[in-house]
């Protein structure tokens, strides 16, 4: 296990560590070789997720994944329509006494260690339990019987469910744009892979597929640090700052940019959103990108790569279109790349 706290760490022995995680998280979960990059950059970035795909894709079994390879402590909830913020913190039981007791609940139990908590379909979850969510991903932080729980180590993965739309409370605008990134996990387009999928046993239990990472692959205690050296490496050139901030005029004003889409009128497409902190992002998980592909210079390449998955999920749309937004927004996205020009 790679100690990555230590002050003698260079950034070519953290780069080896990260391509360790992702070949180990790779050996249990097929078909994925995308998504288990953009987790990745976003470890690195210590940014929290959202997750979007169809039941049974294998969205749990990649955290699970990156859990075990992490080290620390992995936790996950389910969220439902009768949730209250109460059950993020509060265990109630009946003792054996026939007296009811509170303890707290297993995410604060693990607070000093929780490295990944899954909330599954967190648009089950009431919007008073999205509020405690958002606060315990932006303070890292919760107050629970009379004292305060720090989680120094947390990033926050969420699912939603994207295909039921009885008894949910999709997630506003705004609490998107705390998301790092929104990251599409589909079933695996490869047929072998696919194959594999179905008829090797190896994949029809999963705890004993994790078995396959034998351990922690690098010490999540120092990913921290890790990601400030990372950041502070990777520079950028004047063009590709120009280009950045082009692409965010693009993408808040598209029609003034030369942006078109058929059938959509682009003067009144976009409200908001795409944020200066959406940008930071961008540029964040840019140079992690770069990092990983073995540069300290940031390129257009490394933000187009990301640019999807960073900046789609926190553009707000005009009701008119927010029906159709998985698809206009990143038929948006693709315009953009493709009418700002890259330097």
């Amino acid at each position: 296990m790679k100690d990555m706290a230590s002050n003698g760490a260079t950034l070519n022995d953290l780069r080896g560590t990260a391509n360790a995680l992702e070949a180990a998280v790779g050996r249990v979960v097929v078909g994925q070789a995308r998504a288990i990059r953009l987790v990745t950059i976003s470890i690195f970035a210590r940014g929290h997720v959202l997750l979007v795909g169809d039941v049974g894709v294998g969205k749990t079994t990649l955290l699970r994944a990156f859990g075990r390879a992490l080290g620390g402590a992995y936790e996950r909830m389910e969220g439902t329509v009768d949730m209250m913020p109460a059950d993020l913190l509060y265990h109630t039981f009946i003792a054996e006494d026939g007296r009811p007791r509170v303890q707290p609940s297993a995410v604060l139990a693990k607070a000093d260690s929780l490295s990944i908590f899954f909330f599954n379909e967190i648009n089950r979850a009431r919007p008073q339990v999205h509020a405690l969510l958002l606060r315990l991903m932006a303070e890292r932080s919760v107050t629970a019987f009379n004292r305060t729980y720090q989680f120094p180590f947390l990033q926050v993965y969420a699912d939603r469910n994207r295909v039921e739309k009885e008894e949910t409370f999709e997630l506003p605008a705004a609490a998107r744009d705390r998301f790092f990134m929104e990251i599409p996990v589909e079933a695996p387009t490869d047929f072998e892979a696919r194959r594999q999928l179905i008829f090797d046993p190896r994949f029809h239990d999963v705890d004993r597929l994790l078995d396959g990472i034998a351990g922690p692959v690098l010490d999540h205690r120092g990913l921290e640090d890790a990601a400030a050296q990372v950041q502070q490496s990777v520079h950028t050139s004047t063009a590709v700052q120009d280009y950045v901030t082009r692409l965010w005029e693009a993408i808040v004003h598209p029609a003034a940019a030369g942006v078109a889409l058929p059938g959509v009128d682009m003067d009144r497409l976009v409200l908001g959103g795409a944020s200066p902190r959406g940008l930071a992002f961008l540029v964040r998980a840019g140079r992690v990108r770069a990092w990983l592909e073995g540069r300290d210079m940031l390129v257009p390449e490394d933000v187009r790569d990301v640019f999807v998955e960073t900046m789609a999920h926190r553009v707000f749309l005009d009701p008119v279109y927010e029906l159709r937004r998985e698809s206009i927004v990143r038929d948006l996205c693709a315009a953009v790349l493709a009418t700002v020009p890259v330097p």
